[in-house]
């Protein structure tokens, strides 16, 4: 969840860390601090509560000068957000200072063993006792072995590295770290256990950072650190130790970001800047998949054979939040273009059972991140069984996509605010294309082919035009801001898209609100309706049509105001509302992708309005990399 971000090379440390911590703050904001070791050794931490801004204030009074260290932006697991348990964290006399984002499950342990032995606590975190036992074997190899000469400098290094290393044998739990130490101003060392991190190279200086889209600008070179790897890191060169292999030779990869890419341009907030993305979004999810000369779709990464492919009897899709909203909406494209049997499972609670699973199983893990903590353990739960597992994730590199036996890469862009946009329509795009693969492998015919490609190819332009009720749903958003609860009711492909809809207004807004299936509208949830209680109604005219309309009758019985989204001209459904939100006729198994942009943009207005900061909503982060 927190941001990570180091730096080692001939520029001023702090500016670099400050300019990354800024492109990381939708991983954590609650608190953040730097760690740069001067030029003559001392290690220099400044920390804030807060915003980056109250970090910022505090670095141009103290100005720590060096071209080492160590940046944090929190995100709370352990302890209050205040300074005393903002990151960076120091070891011992301040031999060492760390960030870390993650969870150390026995902690309580390791920091009663700690104070037993003299070790003072200036924190309520858990990371702390990572530098104390850090700085613990420090003191102890110094004991064990002292030099009788001053030591060259690679061999200090692997004292430090071999001393973290014993350190971390000690944990259980996940870890993502960056630390520096006293006396090294051209030392970074960063280790990785559950969580993301990657070492950026440059031209005499290297970075390391939890996120590698934050590094656009910096570098177009990085390394994925993989579990149990370290990184000696110094201005001229790295190396990557595995814990059990040693000397690991890093693949290189190219970035293939700009620093535009991770800016919001002329956009007030990043949320409206990716919700006007989804058109080029969804181009680049479908580019080069759709082949009409097969009439079906192509994906490079499955890497499962035609044959393995249709010898699936049963999909399981899992995942969390929006993503699990988009894999239900999986769900009935797979069931109608495929024929195939699926199941939707949230990941948090798929890792704790054991579901009976018979050959023939597929597993799909939906993720934006491809860090999500519970995803990636029912991953790897569903991999222990013996099944293969499929990957639909927005970054390369992440540790899903490199667990996973295959997968589609959404190409969707960076997505920096932390309610999802762009992702969620890409996630239903890419699932449309898999329902069209394997209806193909089965049973539907060329000819069906050909029309579903044809409805894929005109959606961006779809989504284009529905963008154009900005300016209505800012009307709508004014009228009913005020209220403290909402309502959203779909039936079929729109139920999915109805909870979607509610958690984003949840998430930035503040304002409760629950979706539903329209029909079950009238088991329980009827009875919050009252002239205080918005109906956000999703009624295209598709086969359920003139159910829905019963169902906003029912409402409208009841004094209940009702905000419609409908298909452009429906004269029907817009008699029964108060407001009415137009959207472009689509088909109807593509539905939920332009219904989903007026809840976005009705979410992001109501929550601007009630001056809610969007990009940062209160007790959420972008990455969700703990239980």
């Amino acid at each position: 969840m927190c941001g990570i971000v180091g730096y080692v090379g001939h520029q001023a440390a702090t500016e670099v860390l400050l300019q990354g911590l800024r492109r990381l703050e939708y991983r954590g904001y609650d608190s953040a601090g730097v760690a740069v070791v001067h030029p003559e050794g001392t290690l220099q931490v400044v920390k804030a509560a807060g915003r980056i801004d109250h970090l910022a204030a505090k670095l141009v009074q103290e100005k720590p000068q060096g071209h080492c260290g160590v940046g944090h932006t929190r995100w709370a697991t352990h302890g209050a957000p205040t300074d005393r348990n903002a990151h960076p964290h120091l070891g011992g006399n301040r031999l060492v200072a760390l960030v870390h984002n993650g969870v150390i499950e026995n902690y309580q342990e390791l920091k009663t063993l700690l104070e037993r032995e003299g070790y003072t606590f200036r924190s309520d975190t858990d990371s702390e006792v990572i530098a104390h036992l850090v700085a613990r074997e420090l003191e102890a190899l110094a004991l064990a072995d002292p030099p009788a000469a001053p030591l060259p400098t690679e061999q200090l290094h692997q004292r430090l590295l071999a001393a973290v290393q014993e350190a971390l044998a000690r944990l259980h739990g996940t870890f993502g770290l960056a630390l520096v130490f006293a006396g090294h101003p051209d030392l970074l060392i960063a280790a990785r256990r559950g969580s993301p991190l990657v070492v950026g190279i440059g031209q005499g200086e290297h970075f390391v950072a939890s996120d590698a889209a934050s590094l656009a600008g910096w570098t177009q070179q990085i390394v994925y650190l993989a579990d149990h790897e370290l990184a000696l890191i110094t201005p001229q060169g790295f190396q990557i130790i595995h814990r059990d292999t040693g000397h690991v030779t890093p693949a290189v990869h190219h970035l293939g970001l700009d620093a535009e890419c991770v800016d919001r341009g002329p956009y007030p907030h990043y949320m409206l800047k990716e919700i006007y993305e989804q058109p080029e979004a969804l181009r680049n999810t479908m580019r080069g998949r759709l082949n009409t000369d097969e009439a079906s779709a192509h994906f490079g990464g499955l890497n499962l054979s035609p044959a393995q492919l249709r010898s699936v009897r049963r999909i399981v899709i899992t995942g969390c939040g929006t993503s699990w909203h988009a894999g239900l909406v999986g769900e009935y494209l797979l069931e109608q273009l495929a024929r195939m049997p699926v199941e939707v499972e949230y990941a948090s609670e798929l890792r704790y059972r054991n579901p009976p699973l018979e050959p023939g199983t597929l597993l799909f893990a939906i993720t934006q991140s491809g860090e999500t903590a519970d995803t990636l353990a029912a991953l790897r739960e569903i991999r222990r069984k013996g099944h293969p597992t499929l990957a639909i994730c927005n970054v390369v590199g992440s540790t899903i996509a490199q667990e996973a036996d295959g997968g589609i890469y959404l190409h969707a862009g960076p997505e920096i605010g932390v309610a999802s946009t762009k992702a969620f329509t890409c996630q239903c795009v890419a699932l449309a294309m898999l329902a069209l693969y394997f209806g193909r492998l089965r049973d539907l015919s060329f000819a069906q082919g050909l029309q579903i490609i044809r409805h894929l190819h005109q959606l961006p332009v779809a989504v284009q035009q529905t963008l154009q009720c900005d300016e209505v749903v800012q009307q709508v958003a004014k009228r009913y801001h005020q209220c403290r609860n909402f309502l959203y009711l779909g039936r079929q492909y729109q139920f999915p898209v109805a909870l979607e809809g509610a958690l984003k207004l949840k998430e930035i807004s503040y304002v409760h609100a629950e979706g539903y299936p329209a029909a079950e509208m009238k088991h329980g949830p009827i009875a919050l309706v009252d002239e205080e209680t918005p109906s956000v109604f999703l009624i295209p005219q598709d086969h359920v049509y003139d159910k829905v309309l019963a169902n906003m009758e029912e409402i409208k019985a009841r004094g209940g105001p009702i905000i419609a989204v409908v298909t452009q001209g429906d004269e029907r459904a817009a008699a029964l509302a108060d407001a009415v939100i137009e959207v472009p006729e689509v088909v109807e198994y593509l539905q939920p992708v332009v219904m989903a942009v007026p809840l976005q943009l009705l979410a992001y207005h109501i929550a601007v309005l009630r001056g809610c900061d969007v990009d940062k909503p209160r007790n959420l982060a972008k990455s969700v990399t703990v239980e």
